[in-house]
């Protein structure tokens, strides 16, 4: 495999990479238990690398645009990105742990993530430093 052939390969699998995200991030949007901005932020990453034209599509969208761009920018998090995306986290996890029958060894794993990424979130800034 040539180089180039090569380099069209990785970029042709990391757009593809970025619309999944894309599409998982939209249904977020409408199912709480999915969550949206990680694959988003996956998105934004791949798109970085293979296509400036996508990385600008996703960071002008009007709907979740500007929390990418804050991201990108200064690495923060609004307090209402924050409160959503735990309360959301909140709710899976509670659901997960009484309202299924799934494992106990699949909702200590799924809870243990959803607190970590949770502790995460919580501690990025706010707005950016001066």
């Amino acid at each position: 495999m040539t180089v180039e052939t090569e380099r069209a390969y990785r970029r042709h699998l990391l757009q593809g990479l970025g619309w999944v995200c894309v599409a998982l991030g939209a249904i977020g949007i409408v199912l709480p238990v999915m969550p949206t901005t990680v694959f988003l932020l996956i998105a934004l990453w791949a798109f970085a690398r293979s296509s400036p034209r996508l990385h600008t599509w996703l960071i002008e969208n009007p709907y979740f645009g500007p929390y990418i761009a804050d991201w990108e920018r200064d690495r923060i998090i609004p307090v209402r990105a924050k409160v959503i995306a735990v309360a959301m986290m909140t709710i899976s996890g509670l659901w997960l742990a009484l309202g299924t029958t799934a494992p106990l060894i699949v909702v200590f794993g799924v809870v243990s993530i959803l607190i970590g990424v949770a502790s995460y979130v919580l501690t990025r800034p706010s707005q950016p430093s001066i």
